[in-house]
């Protein structure tokens, strides 16, 4: 990572001086297959011509690449001296023309990180698969360029590949003289080019569209995975979600999708969720599901494909000039996935999944001690990397959710049509946004962006009830506080449109909504005049609907009526408001673990919303491992594994609840008799009605029996022939480091810290099995060795595997004041330590201390 970052003056600096007007990229990939070269990586070869011009004649710049070697530079045909101009990352240019040609041939390097151009061997077939990933400034380890998304330019791509091999990119492409030559692009930044490469299962259908005005368009589309996958593969279903999304985009935004073909590719050993490259998107190959998932996981599936959609347009057609405003495409994406979901696809309910999973990632990462405004102060590369985070997609997400309420969704998308007529191709900042909304709803949208888009942290809702002697509503009021986050607290009390709803159970039992009013809350203490006189609730819920982002707290009467009567909510967000509510309360060391479980293991057999379902799962998991009194967690462990068998024997045949209990009985499961039924399950002397057992479920079952001595060595080889995939590698190299020996550990952590021989994918598989919560006393010793590498390995690794590492490894498990201090210890003695470093450091020791207040509160709840 030395010298490879960019700071933001620098990139400033360049666009001052510098316009792009087109790249020639050509690529010989043939290298890719075969023996490899003798010693150093394995290279192909890349030629990039770059026409620029430069408004200071005789000015100095450079370009960006990062490669093993450099054959020839030649600058408006002078032949430059490579070991003169190029330092490994940066090409020098001096004395630049007005009108200029940059052409660099270059060896590159093939990535086995997932950055640059990657390169995968299928372990089922031998056959080779390639793929780029690029964001925010990988598409430098393929060709020379001026990696900055406010230099945008048309490209065109030329590939020399095996013959065998399909090459795929962002324009349509044709192959002539073993070589395939692809359409120009309109002008985008580098870091959303693409190239897929290799011998793919390639489906393909077609959408059209005649718009009002008779114009009509044809979109050729296609979806591309490995061979091995293609037995899985639903593409039909890719298909329709696409075109429900095409036509859900087109009648709302009013400026028809603009880069021609619309291909999907489903790639491996992916970093990523998804990347939005215009006409070639690109997926992590686990959307193609191998065996039964639940319908969360299709419903996960289309959000992610409707996400990377809206980025046609917020994005790639209008791009932020850097990363700073970040938010410009990712907060509108990701509200886009939800709204088109809910407005065009079959998940109607996909409002329930984003206040129940997506708003807990915001929540959690708006308290940590790296929060930071949606509209971030983004210093370089290294910065832009890691904020690809909960904040920019998720809290940014609910913020425009918040804005759709408070400007109306007929002034917002008016004012997003405005902008990409406006900006088509162009570069903007936060004010070009601002200024049409200003237009389209008359608010003013600068105190709204200053309060929501320019500070920091969540606020906290309380309701405040006075009733009556008559048993009625005297007042009611909205409490605000600013949620306390270490180090630094951010005091902003912002504007909110709520909902406050007021709840009572019915003569039958169920708790349903009575009476509801809108308000807008500011300021610390807001009084809901509607409400006075209303019945006495048993429940009041702020934030009803989910209008806004906050945490929502409860007085004593609406807790108490939760802990008896939550499952009889009758209304699905309701209820997933309110245990997120009660999960955030679990984190902030305000409701004892062992009560959250209770909650858990009583309600969430009644929970009808597979999605979150799957969330209190995982939620009683964390609280188990991290927020439970230790001296508790043995008996919250059987309780969790009793009542997740309990549930999953009552769960209906063949259902995804069914399917999701089963998943859940094996992350739990620890005592003996579990671990012999998940033997017989897999052995098939143990049966469930309706529980097929296929092979993602087998591997499931096989990670705890792995982790609890009782599925050796032999056995995952086993499981490996009978799954002999790149995915059963996966699943394999996971189990094998989840074995409780500490020659395992020390194997496993060898293999990570000590050497770069395993790929992306495969560090991820090793890190995820070598942390089991049945091991602390096992990975305990590994806490001192943390800290002594990870510097060492931020400067010697790609970031995306130092931030694996480093994320990764930290020694969670070891939750003890010991380890805070020493955390405290490194923080201290490496203030000079890279910036990022630091920062997943310090969120490392945030969730630490977190997890400490909470066992705290646990343990005074236990005694």
């Amino acid at each position: 990572m030395p010298g490879e970052n960019l700071s933001r003056d620098e990139a400033r600096e360049r666009a001052a001086l510098l316009s792009v007007d087109g790249y020639d990229v050509s690529l010989d990939v043939r290298s890719a297959t075969g023996a490899a070269e003798g010693g150093g990586p394995r290279t192909f070869r890349s030629v990039t011509t770059i026409r620029f011009r430069c408004n200071e004649p005789g000015a100095s710049s450079f370009a960006d690449l990062i490669a093993p070697s450099v054959t020839a530079v030649s600058l408006n045909g002078r032949d430059l001296d490579p070991s003169e101009v190029f330092d490994g990352s940066r090409i020098a240019l001096e004395d630049l023309a007005a009108d200029n040609e940059l052409v660099v041939d270059a060896r590159c390097a093939y990535s086995r990180t997932g950055e640059g151009l990657h390169r995968f061997v299928d372990p089922e077939d031998g056959e080779v698969y390639l793929y780029t990933q690029y964001e925010p400034a990988d598409s430098r380890r393929v060709f020379a360029n001026f990696e900055q998304p406010d230099l945008k330019a048309p490209f065109r791509f030329e590939v020399r590949a095996p013959q065998e091999w399909t090459v795929w990119s962002n324009g349509v492409g044709e192959r002539a003289d073993g070589v395939w030559r692809f359409a120009e692009t309109k002008p985008i930044p580098t870091y959303i080019t693409c190239v897929v490469a290799g011998p793919y299962h390639y489906v393909t259908d077609s959408y059209e569209r005649t718009f009002a005005d008779g114009t009509r368009l044809e979109v050729p589309l296609g979806a591309l995975c490995r061979k091995g996958l293609a037995p899985h593969f639903d593409a039909d279903d890719v298909f329709l979600i696409t075109k429900q999304g095409l036509d859900f985009f087109h009648d709302h935004f009013d400026f028809p999708y603009p880069f021609g073909k619309y291909d999907q590719a489903f790639v491996p050993e992916y970093n990523l969720g998804a990347m939005e490259n215009p006409g070639l998107v690109t997926f992590r190959e686990e959307f193609i599901f191998r065996g039964k998932v639940t319908r969360a996981s299709y419903e996960s599936r289309a959000n992610v494909i409707l996400h990377e959609m809206a980025h046609m347009w917020f994005g790639d057609l209008v791009t932020m000039e850097w990363w700073d405003d970040l938010w410009l495409k990712e907060s509108f994406a990701d509200f886009m996935g939800t709204f088109g979901n809910v407005g065009a696809t079959r998940f109607k309910d996909a409002w329930i999944t984003f206040a129940n999973r997506r708003k807990a990632w915001a929540y959690r990462a708006d308290q940590l001690p790296s929060t930071h405004p949606i509209t971030a102060d983004i210093r370089d590369l290294e910065d832009a990397k890691l904020n690809f985070d909960g904040i920019t997609y998720a809290k940014g997400a609910s913020v425009l959710k918040q804005l759709v309420a408070y400007v109306g969704q007929d002034a917002f998308l008016e004012g997003a049509r405005r902008y990409f007529k406006r900006h088509a191709y162009g570069n903007t900042r936060l004010g070009d946004l601002l200024s049409v909304l200003e237009e389209t709803s008359g608010r003013d949208m600068a105190a709204w962006a200053r309060s929501w888009l320019q500070t920091a942290g969540v606020n906290a809702l309380t309701p405040q009830v006075l009733l009556s002697g008559a048993g009625t509503v005297d007042e009611l009021a909205v409490v605000q506080e600013a949620a306390v986050i270490a180090p630094a607290d951010h005091p902003e009390l912002r504007p909110h449109r709520v909902a406050v709803g007021l709840y009572r159970r019915t003569a039958e039992g169920a708790l349903e909504r009575y009476a509801r009013a809108e308000v807008d809350v500011d300021g610390p203490r807001t009084v809901v005049a509607e409400l006075a006189g209303a019945e006495a609730p048993e429940l009041v819920l702020v934030n009803d609907d989910d209008l806004t982002y906050c945490k929502t707290r409860f007085d004593e009467t609406s807790l108490a009526t939760l802990r008896e009567h939550l499952g009889s909510l009758t209304d699905p967000l309701a209820r997933a408001l309110c245990w997120s509510a009660l999960w955030n309360m679990t984190r902030d060391a305000l409701l004892p673990a062992r009560d959250f479980i209770g909650l858990v293991l009583r309600f969430a057999g009644r929970e009808s919303d597979i999605g979150v379902l799957q969330m209190l799962h995982a939620w009683a998991n964390s609280a188990l491992v991290h927020y439970a009194a230790p001296d508790w967690r043995e008996a919250g462990g059987r309780l969790l594994g009793e009542g997740a068998l309990r549930e999953l024997r009552e769960a209906a045949p063949g259902s995804g609840q069914q399917l999701a209990w089963a998943r859940f009985f094996a992350a739990v499961a620890s005592e003996g008799d579990e671990l012999r039924l998940l033997r017989g399950l897999l052995d098939g002397t143990e049966k469930v009605d309706g529980l097929a057992v296929d092979q993602e479920l087998r591997w499931a079952f096989l990670e705890p029996l792995a982790a609890h001595g009782a599925a050796d060595e032999g056995v995952l080889a086993a499981e490996l022939a009978r799954d002999d995939t790149a995915s059963g590698k996966r699943h394999q190299v996971r189990c094998l480091a989840a074995r409780p020996s500490a020659a395992v550990k020390a194997q496993a952590w060898a293999q990570v810290v000590e050497s770069d021989a395993l790929s992306n994918a495969l560090v991820e598989a090793t890190i995820a099995g070598f942390a089991q919560s049945s091991q602390r006393e096992l990975v305990a010793p590994y806490a001192e060795m943390y800290f002594a590498v990870i510097e060492r390995i931020w400067a010697e690794r790609s970031i995306q595997i130092g931030m694996d590492v480093v994320r990764g490894l930290f020694p969670s498990l070891r939750d003890s004041q010991g380890t805070l201090d020493a955390t405290d210890a490194w923080l201290s003695a490496h203030e000079d330590a890279a910036p990022a470093l630091r920062r997943l450091v310090l969120e490392a020791r945030d969730d630490l201390a977190r997890a400490l207040r909470g066992q705290a509160c646990d343990a005074a709840a236990g005694r």
